[in-house]
């Protein structure tokens, strides 16, 4: 039996189990057990009675010369009524063989045994004393009967039986060692034990004997159940084949599964009856084939599935069988179960494919891409061939989230899914990795080159605008390209190739393709080590901060400054901005770095004259912090300097994070009299909506719109032109970045800009000769 149904059957049985001198494990079952004890004793109660009555009948033929008439009718009387209350307790007993009966029911019984024994012993210990050693001889005799039938009548029945042998025969032996006779003393001792071991040894049977007929009831119960189950149950049946495996004793059950007559059903081999339809064009599923095999190797068998015909209608049986051999051992056929499992099998399905489909947009998710793309491998390596990974990534989505919501958003992913899904020829698997992830597996690559042109088609197609709620959406792609075995022995090496190569193809601005190289783990790895480096930057003292003058475009007087960021490692020496800041970003220590920097160019700034300014950068990730605004309220509060003589410079970026709050946070700044710049205007996604919605006090002109412009660029010089009527007519100043030249000095202030800054006026300056510049013009202008 299983856990589920644990076997009951109580174990062995010790002596005080016997006299029914404690309750035990199994209270039920030991009810049964009691039960039978006394219907035993109930069986052989006629038999005892009589064995009292000859008995004393015996007794009263050799004792009539010596014991007066009324001592031995009074003791006749007693014996014979007791043992006729005995006789009849025992034959009224309401007890039957499969009843139950208690301790106290079976604990009375002794006080019946000791009252027989008592009233037996009046013989050997009043009686015999007066009789002569011959008398005693017969009364011995008569004794020694009386307790055999005992032994033998009342076995089953322990404690009474042990209190009527105990009682009589201590009586016997304490007479006969009264008289000296130790000889036959010692011998009626050992009569005594062999009766009582006898006693235990057929109450010892009973009990086993009764033990195995409760567990043989109970599997047969068991047994009959099952059977009524599959009877009863809708979707199981019991089958049986004979040696040729034709079906014999077919129930109504399995012949209604299988849409047969349950007459005609019988007689039909096994295989026919299963195969349906199919049995005559010979197109047999994967199981039949498998059960065939098991049949004719006559191999027990469990848990097959195959798809069976009945009606017109395809299901899906499990079954299980074992061999069944004749009462000589040959083999005779098979008997086993089945069930309908089509039901079962469709659950199963729908569970499988939501653990292995996107449920946004249908496509395949993570788990069977993986499945797919290891199988692909797998069938690469054993051909010798070449499966493909692409990662991709949506553009700009991101802004698509925040700006609209995720609703909005999970509508455009919808749209790609559908887009990636049309493009996919015959083995081609997309699907979506999660977020605005996605991903294809070609299992076979022949051409290289095909498999580029292919994801700048994807690449492509993505790109076209969406029209989502009447409103127009411009995201692009970037993907990453890895190439099995080549890039990567196993799945999870070629994702993280592919993965490289899309990090690559997104630092390189996006809207692009690359393959993955093998330098790119060193770059990768360059970079973990040096994200690493930058975490301990602040710590060890290895940032600083360079200033750049900012002039005045007509009269070149020192107005400002800009604060650059500078990081001089000790590990890899002086590292670009170009390449750190973003690796700031990406680790999240830009908020730290950022206030770093905004402390110092305050303090520092705080020495300067009062109409210095210093203009500090701010990051897009630093605006998504509620808190930026106390971090700027507490760098000009700890160094005292005015809020209109600090100018943040923010780029267009910053404005595609307004569903974050970014908007808010630069309100909240100006507020506190703080100045705004915007920085490389034009470079990005610019619209006039920016300049209309936020107080900016400055356009910065991008250094790519002055050297373009200066080579006679026409439409550098309209942009630039355009800012500056722009700027004015908003009431904004203009800086023109990156002026290197005379020329470019004199062009940008023929365009009206009002501030310049450059290497032709100064490069990035240390602190301490960035002082010296401004006491020396301070000095100059003073005098």
């Amino acid at each position: 039996m299983n856990d589920d149904h644990p076997s009951v059957t109580p174990p062995p049985a010790g002596i005080s189990d016997l006299l029914a001198l404690r309750e035990r494990a199994g209270t039920a079952e030991w009810g049964r057990i009691r039960a039978t004890q006394l219907f035993a004793g109930r069986r052989l109660a006629l038999f005892m009675l009589a064995a009292n009555i000859a008995g004393a009948i015996g007794t009263l033929w050799l004792l009539r010369p010596w014991i007066a008439t009324w001592q031995l009718s009074l003791w006749a009387a007693i014996t014979l009524t007791i043992a006729g209350v005995v006789a009849h307790r025992r034959h009224s007993t309401s007890h039957r063989q499969n009843g139950y009966a208690s301790l106290a029911d079976v604990r009375n019984t002794g006080l019946e045994g000791l009252a027989l024994g008592f009233i037996w012993s009046v013989v050997p210990i009043v009686f015999c004393p007066q009789t002569t050693p011959g008398v005693d001889a017969g009364l011995g005799i008569i004794m020694a009967i009386m307790m055999t039938a005992a032994a033998f009548t009342m076995a089953p029945l322990v404690l009474a039986t042990l209190g009527f042998l105990l009682v009589l025969g201590f009586a016997l032996i304490g007479r006969l060692a009264f008289e000296h006779n130790f000889a036959a003393s010692a011998g009626f001792s050992v009569f005594c034990i062999l009766l009582v071991a006898i006693c235990i040894s057929r109450a010892r049977g009973l009990v086993a004997l009764r033990t195995a007929e409760i567990a043989l009831g109970e599997r047969d119960e068991t047994v009959s159940l099952l059977l009524r189950e599959f009877e009863e149950a809708g979707a199981d049946w019991l089958w049986e084949t004979d040696k040729g495996r034709r079906v014999v004793k077919a129930s109504p059950r399995f012949a209604v599964a299988c849409g047969l007559d349950p007459v005609t059903i019988n007689g039909m081999p096994l295989l026919q009856v299963l195969a349906g339809p199919n049995w005559d064009n010979g197109q047999f599923a994967n199981g039949l084939h498998e059960l065939a095999a098991r049949l004719n190797g006559r191999e027990g068998f469990r848990d097959l599935r195959l798809p069976v015909y009945v009606r017109g209608e395809e299901r899906w049986w499990e079954l299980a069988a074992a061999p069944r051999h004749d009462e000589r051992g040959v083999f005779a056929g098979f008997r086993g179960v089945g069930s309908d499992i089509t039901e079962q099998r469709a659950s199963a399905d729908k569970i499988n494919r939501m653990a292995r489909y996107d449920a946004l947009t249908g496509l395949p998710n993570r788990l069977l891409i993986n499945e797919t793309l290891g199988r692909a491998m797998a069938e690469a390596e054993k051909w010798g061939g070449r499966c493909a990974f692409m990662m991709i990534d949506l553009d700009r989505f991101k802004a698509v989230n925040d700006t609209l919501g995720h609703q909005i958003g999970d509508r455009v992913l919808s749209r790609v899914s559908e887009r990636l899904a049309q493009m996919m020829e015959s083995g081609t698997l997309c699907g979506r990795l999660g977020g605005d992830e996605f991903a294809v597996v070609v299992p076979d690559v022949k051409d290289e080159d095909a498999l580029l042109h292919t994801a700048q088609r994807i690449i492509d197609t993505l790109s076209r605008p969406y029209e989502v709620d009447q409103q127009t959406f411009y995201i692009g792609a970037s993907i990453g390209v890895a190439i099995g075995p080549r890039d990567g022995e196993d799945a999870e090496t070629l994702i993280r190739s592919a993965d490289l190569a899309l990090y690559r193809s997104k630092d390189a601005g996006g809207g692009v393709v690359h393959a993955y190289e093998p330098q790119l783990h060193a770059q990768a790895e360059e970079r973990r080590l040096l994200e690493m480096a930058l975490r301990q930057a602040l710590e060890k003292g290895e940032m600083h901060i360079a200033y750049q003058p900012v002039v005045d475009a007509e009269t070149g007087n020192l107005s400002g400054f800009e604060a650059l960021l500078r990081w001089q490692s000790k590990e890899f020496g002086a590292v670009s901005p170009v390449k750190f800041i973003p690796l700031a970003e990406e680790a999240r220590l830009i908020a730290p770095i950022g206030a770093w920097v905004l402390r110092t160019a305050c303090l520092e700034a705080a020495r300067w004259p009062g109409h210095v300014r210093i203009a500090v950068n701010v990051s897009p990730d630093q605006l998504q912090n509620p808190h930026f605004v106390t971090t700027v309220a507490s760098a000009l509060a700890n160094s005292g300097l005015s809020p209109e003589r600090l100018e943040l410079e923010v780029t267009e970026s910053v404005f595609m994070h307004e569903g974050l709050g970014a908007t808010k946070v630069l309100e909240r700044v100006l507020d506190l009299g703080v100045r705004l710049s915007l920085d490389d205007f034009g470079t990005g996604y610019s619209s006039l909506g920016y300049l209309s919605r936020t107080r900016f006090s400055t356009i910065k002109i991008d250094r790519s719109f002055v050297q373009n412009a200066s080579r006679g660029e026409r439409e550098a010089v309209a942009i630039i032109r355009a800012v500056v009527a722009l700027a004015d007519s908003l009431g904004m100043a203009t800086t023109a970045e990156g002026v290197e030249t005379e020329a470019e000095h004199r062009m940008v202030q023929g365009f009206g800009c009002t501030k310049v800054q450059g290497y032709y006026f100064s490069r990035p300056l240390p602190v301490a000769e960035a002082r010296i510049l401004v006491q020396k013009r301070y000095n100059s202008h003073a005098a």
